[in-house]
């Protein structure tokens, strides 16, 4: 039964409170806290340890699967070229990947107890907690366990010859994303582009939670209509 005017207590272990919030949860995670160190998730220091992963590993971990599995294709007998049009064709299908991840997944709407703890461990922190550099990124564990379905679906899809090098170039997509996203947050650019990109993505988060999904870009928000209304007005002056 949900606690009637639940209160969340911040100095706590927070994953086994927020279910407690019920319809008020959705209110409450989009109310960001923006502070650098972050808030503590579980009472167990080896469950809190799984929570927390540097930027870095993301790529020091990956980039050397994704030349692994563009090495097998090349192994099978895939020319070069074709190699490197697969390779972003996987980018590409990232992208996509990306958009939909994050509009319909990590912003779907929940009220029950368990719906909120999900939700608040996959995405939920990092709203409330914008700027904790040590969430930012996925889990090395988490994404292990996801690329398995990602694999069995680009082979139901493509050749035996294909298939390593498609799946490295999602991976690859997905290792540039998770980049940018922390860069994002921390990084402070310098040119017009990433800045404009900086822009886009913070005001996902502190202005219009509902719409700007793209992280890499803002394509797939242009593709289906989600870009934020003060981008269409800025555009349009």
């Amino acid at each position: 039964m949900v606690a009637q005017n639940f209160v969340v207590d911040l100095n706590k272990p927070l994953v086994f409170q927020v279910g407690h919030l019920g319809e008020a949860y959705e209110e409450w995670v989009h109310q960001p806290i923006v502070s650098k160190e972050g808030p503590r998730f579980f009472q167990s220091d080896f469950m809190e340890f799984l929570t927390r992963t540097v930027w870095w590993a993301v790529p020091v971990i990956w980039l050397p699967v994704v030349c692994y599995f563009i090495s097998v294709s090349l192994r099978k007998g895939l020319a070069c070229s074709e190699a490197a049009i697969m390779v972003v064709l996987g980018v590409f299908i990232w992208t996509l990947l990306e958009y939909t991840l994050h509009r319909f997944l990590f912003h779907i709407k929940t009220s029950s107890y368990w719906g909120n703890t999900l939700h608040y461990l996959l995405h939920g922190c990092h709203h409330k907690h914008p700027m904790d550099g040590l969430r930012l990124v996925f889990p090395p564990a988490a994404t292990a366990i996801l690329l398995f379905p990602f694999w069995n679906l680009i082979r139901l899809i493509s050749t035996p010859s294909t298939t390593p090098a498609l799946f490295g170039g999602v991976l690859l997509g997905y290792v540039m994303y998770d980049c940018t996203h922390y860069y994002l947050h921390h990084g402070q650019p310098k040119s017009q582009g990433p800045k404009n990109l900086k822009k886009y993505h913070l005001n996902h988060h502190f202005r219009v939670q509902t719409k700007g999904f793209g992280i890499t870009s803002s394509l797939w928000d242009k593709v289906f209509g989600t870009v934020p209304p003060s981008q269409i007005s800025s555009k349009s002056r």
